[in-house]
């Protein structure tokens, strides 16, 4: 059977690849799996409980019912999201970590009608929300929580509905219906609401298909831990689905390490931070050998570092590559449970060197590009000969057009544009043109006629006092390239100068100084110190050599505590606030060029 709604897929799945772990997460230390068939049966009995709830749909968007979903990744995610989209309510998946004011937001621009959320601690966020949102009639629970209503009494009242009522309903709904509501965080303003269509997403994943599956089949798994209601982690996982591999849902961010170990993935998608992370504890441990360990351990280090696509480096490279596989990177790969094929790349922009290190060690690591109004993929790199270019995103899908505006703005127009903003016409017409070209605000460019490389965002760029454009995100992932620089924020606009922010990264900070002697009790005391201070004048100073004369960082201060979502420095998808930032730090920020002045 063909898929051209996302509820499809399921089924589809059932007759092609029928699987005894379609979904699978960890209960009680024991991983529980779900076949098809039984995932099938739970939507079909979720669709009709959530029809006997009262949950309508409409041909007009904006009187379709809309559901919060709000949970960490796990079977009854994907349960609900295909339940509503048969029966035509409009998912609204909504990031656990955003702030009360901005669910409440949520909650009242989309009316919201009924929220499902995992656990106690977000039932009583909801709860306290209940108040001020006049649409909202029940929130229920997947976790069993004292006083809550759980999700087990939607199924339940799946009985007392016949299935030809949720098939009915089912058969009338075309690709070209509004599927779901996703709120983008924004680094600035109000979330604004993108719907995506059947078609929008089901188009995205048509054209990824052949793209990204290349290595895999139905044999395979996969390890789901970003957020699910991005919809990138969102687009993947029905990606995933259509081939028949089967998807294993961490149980936290935190256990990562160990259920890679438990499972052996096959593929996985991941932020940049993670991966920078995987790559400073791997350089860590090296540091801790001895000897000819330890020599051996940098020269296969430094030998990925140098890695290039397609046998560009020759055959002695290649033979020194073999070597260094057997004694170093093997281990790397064991540590990633052995069998991964694939890391899928997004979200923000990925150093390159932790491609080349990675892809070198023989665990490919393909970065992409994209956008929740583009559903999501616009470019990705490619598992095969000449579909990969560092530095870059990789080419462009098939079924899209790109074009660049004369300031090197991307534009994109195809089948996976979304439909425009819920209830804002306004802000959709300033960002789809007239020809129907999405502006996505971000620079690039053409590396080799064929690979796309995004240089920075549009909005963030900014101009020195004397006139010069500085592009902050190019200097940031340069200095991110330091094992101790953790974040960093770079300043000018309308300055004489650039200067910076900088959160070290405290862990591998607290190991140098232990090595140095230095004594401090407190992240204040530390980023004080003058032998920190002059290590981290060392880096910049180092770090400035790459850069031309109105790129380099003049002055900058270090920061004693992380930027965090919760915080609320960072969007969910870990992107800086730069407005909040700046706001946050003025005092700080005044005072760094006031001493340049004096």
């Amino acid at each position: 059977m063909a898929y051209t709604r996302l509820f499809d897929i399921l089924p589809h799945q059932l007759q092609n690849h029928p699987k005894a772990d379609c979904l699978a997460y960890k209960q009680n230390g024991t991983w529980k799996k779900f076949s098809t068939a039984e995932t099938v049966a739970i939507i079909q009995q979720l669709s009709k409980g959530l029809y006997a709830l009262g949950c309508r749909t409409n041909r007009n968007d904006e009187l379709k019912d809309k559901v919060a979903l709000i949970s960490n990744n796990r079977p009854e995610w994907n349960f609900l999201d295909n339940a509503l989209l048969r029966i035509g309510v409009v998912n609204v998946p909504i990031y656990p970590t955003i702030t009360d004011e901005e669910m409440q937001y949520i909650f009242n621009d989309a009316g919201i009608k009924y929220a499902f959320v995992s656990d106690e601690a977000l039932y009583k966020k909801v709860v306290a929300l209940k108040a001020h949102v006049p649409t909202l009639l029940e929130v229920y629970t997947f976790n069993p929580v004292a006083g809550a209503k759980h999700y087990d009494e939607v199924l339940q009242l799946g009985a007392s509905v016949g299935d030809e009522t949720v098939n009915q309903i089912a058969d009338q709904i075309v690709p070209e219906d509004l599927a779901t509501i996703i709120y983008t965080s924004g680094t600035t303003g109000k979330p604004k609401g993108v719907m995506l269509s059947h078609h929008n997403i089901i188009s995205n994943l048509e054209a990824c298909v052949p793209i990204l599956l290349v290595p895999l089949n139905d044999q395979h798994r996969a390890l789901s831990f970003l957020p699910l209601c991005h919809i990138f982690e969102r687009m993947v996982s029905y990606l995933l689905m259509t081939s028949g591999i089967s998807i294993y849902y961490a149980e936290s961010m935190d256990t990562i390490g160990d259920n890679i170990k438990e499972i052996h993935p096959h593929v996985f998608t991941t932020v940049p931070r993670l991966l920078e992370k995987v790559y400073d504890r791997i350089v860590a441990t090296g540091s801790q050998l001895t000897g000819i360990k330890k020599a051996l351990f940098f020269w296969a280090l430094n030998l990925g570092l140098r890695y290039d696509h397609d046998g560009a480096n020759g055959a002695w490279y290649n033979f020194q590559l073999s070597i260094a596989d057997k004694l170093i990177f093997k281990k790397w790969r064991e540590a990633l449970g052995n069998e991964v094929k694939i890391i899928v790349s997004g979200g923000a922009a990925l150093q390159p060197r932790l491609a080349r290190v990675f892809t070198a060690a023989g665990v490919r690591v393909l970065e992409g590009y994209g956008l929740t109004e583009t559903s999501p993929v616009v470019a990705v790199n490619r598992p095969i000969p000449h579909g990969s270019c560092f530095t870059t995103v990789g080419p462009i899908i098939d079924n899209i057009q790109l074009k660049f505006e004369a300031d090197g703005e991307i534009c994109i127009k195809g089948p996976s544009i979304m439909k425009g903003y819920y209830k804002r016409d306004d802000l959709t017409k300033e960002v789809i043109d007239a020809d129907g070209f999405f502006h996505t605000g971000d620079i690039g460019e053409w590396v080799q006629d064929k690979y796309l490389k995004i240089t920075d965002r549009k909005k963030e760029l900014f101009k020195t006092s004397g006139g010069k454009y500085v592009a902050p995100q190019v200097i940031e992932n340069k200095l991110k390239e330091s094992a101790y620089i953790e974040q960093i924020m770079i300043i000018g606009n309308g300055m004489k100068y650039v200067s910076a922010l900088i959160v070290p990264a405290f862990a591998a900070l607290k190991t140098w100084s232990v090595a140095q002697k230095i004594n401090c009790n407190t992240n204040e005391e530390l980023i004080k110190h003058p032998q920190v201070l002059a290590l981290f004048n060392k880096i910049v100073n180092d770090m400035n050599a790459t850069f031309n004369h109105v790129e380099q960082i003049k002055r900058f201060e270090l920061l004693a505590h992380e930027w965090t979502i919760q915080s609320g420095e960072l969007t969910p998808t870990l992107k800086l606030k730069r407005k909040i930032l700046l706001e946050r730090n003025a005092a700080l920020i005044d005072a760094m060029y006031a001493k340049a002045e004096a």
